[in-house]
């Protein structure tokens, strides 16, 4: 259960609504959260919705164009658009109801949205405060269950970013390209990776060994039994020459498959998102794609393919913790 709190204060004189709430990042990564839709997509919706971005213009005069995606597929299009922004600290936006190319849809209220960042000591406060223009105006949004659906938006935030700022911190302490072997054990990491330490006289680095039941899992994963949570979701190994080899347990119980060709990956850690969509791109053509480049739950820009000549390969961009 999360410390933080997401707090709510109406000033009905005023037709405005305050809200904070402090997050255990700092104010860049939090930032980044608020302003990139491949991070945004992640949490502004309350479940069981989710966000899907049609097209985002992060800049003064710029707009975001999204919709609320249901259950049963039906969408609820918004846009938000940007007003003023000083970088990394507040931003001022219009925020409105539309159809899916972008207009307005003027029987519902806009609000005027202002959004402060501020370092503590322990992370980021977000002050959002939101006029309307009308108290009739504030009650329809808060009828509306506004004040419910983001409160959720912003627990996802906080889950998204304990999980993933800890993780990157951990898994990622330098921007600097690199490549390393991952290999996949059918539940045999620990084992194996004891065993490769001894040979190579070598050292655990990075997270060491890190457990399926230490990681927050997010949410659609079915729950996991006992004897798969203490299984390894990954390894880092530094062996001789400062190589370094990489693992996780990919039992059948979880679904794998294992077989000879399939339990190595070169895997490969571009220094930037667009170098490691070209080289992902380039690596693929003509071969097969196994997991299409997606933002994931660990705080990465993953995907990996076989090449045309039958070779495996991971990419994995992340910036540093």
């Amino acid at each position: 259960m999360t410390k933080n709190e997401t707090v709510f204060s109406k000033d009905l004189p005023n037709n405005k609504l305050t809200v904070t709430r402090a997050f255990d990042a700092p104010p860049d990564i939090v930032w980044r959260a608020w302003t990139e839709s491949e991070i945004l997509d992640q949490w502004w919706a309350p479940k069981p919705y989710r966000t899907e971005t049609k097209t985002m213009d992060f800049r003064e005069g710029g707009f975001w164009l999204y919709c609320m995606v249901g259950p049963q597929g039906d969408r609820h299009w918004c846009r938000i658009d940007y007003v003023r922004i000083e970088q990394g600290k507040s931003m001022t936006t219009i925020d409105s109801f539309c159809d899916e190319t972008g207009n307005r849809n003027a029987n519902m209220p806009a609000m005027n949205w202002k959004k402060e960042f501020s370092q503590t000591q322990d992370g980021t406060l977000v002050k959002v405060e939101i006029v309307f223009n009308s108290t009739a105006d504030m009650e329809t949004i808060i009828k509306m269950g506004f004040q419910e659906g983001f409160t959720m938006g912003l627990g996802n935030l906080d889950h998204y970013l304990s999980t993933q700022f800890r993780m990157r911190k951990e898994m990622k302490t330098t921007n600097k390209a690199r490549v390393t072997s991952y290999l996949n054990f059918p539940g045999k990491t620990e084992e194996a990776f004891n065993f490769y330490k001894q040979v190579f006289n070598g050292q655990f680095t990075g997270v060491g060994l890190r457990r399926f039941g230490d990681v927050e899992l997010p949410a659609g994963i079915p729950p996991m039994n006992d004897a798969d949570k203490r299984l390894i979701i990954h390894a880092e190994l530094t062996i001789m020459g400062g190589y370094v080899l990489m693992a996780t347990d990919a039992p059948e119980s979880m679904g794998f498959t294992l077989q000879t060709g399939n339990n190595m990956h070169i895997n490969l850690e571009p220094d930037s998102r667009e170098e490691t969509k070209r080289l992902f791109d380039a690596l693929s053509e003509g071969g097969t794609v196994t997991m299409p480049l997606e933002d994931m739950f660990w705080g990465a820009y993953f995907g990996s393919c076989t090449d045309k000549y039958g070779i495996n390969w991971m990419l994995h961009y992340q910036t540093a913790g």
